[in-house]
């Protein structure tokens, strides 16, 4: 005799189990790819430009500060950049050299220049005359000139720019010369004459002249004999 009951009991158990697999590999289906790529934050972006990596941030100029703070409160007041009565024929923006008193002098007009302490030549290196500033340039290379390397065989014959360079953050090249206005990384010898004739400011003041100059800025280089302050009765 069948058993009917027992016949019906297994057909339901087949059915379930049958619906139960079919199940199981639905969520197996959905969640494989979703593991494999999720479902993007803005699908209404295109794909390319979400894969897109973020550009670098540029990087700001860091402005040469030679230690500012520590060397302006190491140089003597006199040398300190600062805006001072000045009394002169010369126009403004024309730079002027005392060469005697190891200043510098922007001509700002209305009798006002400013004033900024300077390195210049060692005896004997010392020059006079008017050159125009023919060209400027940020943390420059220094080749050392002929004469120089002459006196100094040991010298470099090539130095990349950079705070170790003699150069210094800025120069301003004057005429057809060898010489320059620059900055230094000795900024101890501001007030002194100790270069091979050029023009020598901190890093920090030689970066507020760039600022303020141009090429085809006249600069005027008084004799070792001759003071600024004396420069125009003496022309008259």
């Amino acid at each position: 005799m069948i058993n009917f009951a027992g016949f019906k009991l297994a057909d339901r158990s087949r059915r379930y189990l049958a619906s139960l697999a079919v199940l199981t590999i639905g969520v197996v289906a959905f969640a494989g790819p979703a593991q494999a790529a999720p479902l993007p934050l803005f699908p209404f972006l295109p794909l390319p430009m979400l894969q897109q990596p973020m550009p670098p941030a540029p990087q700001a100029q860091i402005a040469p500060q030679d230690d500012d703070a520590v060397v302006r409160s190491e140089l003597p007041a006199r040398l300190k950049r600062q805006v001072v009565n000045y009394t002169t024929r010369e126009a403004q923006g024309t730079i002027v050299i005392d060469t005697a008193n190891t200043y510098l002098y922007l001509v700002l007009g209305n009798g006002r220049a400013m004033r900024y302490g300077i390195g210049v030549g060692r005896d004997g290196f010392t020059w006079s005359g008017v050159q125009p500033i023919t060209r400027k340039a940020e943390w420059p290379n220094w080749t050392p000139p002929a004469e120089m390397i002459a006196r100094q065989p040991y010298l470099p014959r090539f130095m990349a720019g950079g705070p170790g360079n003699p150069l210094g953050a800025r120069a301003m090249y004057l005429g057809g010369s060898i010489y320059r206005i620059h900055g230094t990384n000795a900024p101890a010898t501001i007030g002194t004459r100790v270069s091979s004739g050029c023009i020598r400011l901190t890093n920090a003041d030689v970066a507020d002249l760039y600022s303020r100059v141009n090429v085809g800025t006249k600069v005027v280089v008084l004799p070792i004999d001759r003071r600024a302050d004396s420069a125009d009765r003496s022309r008259g």
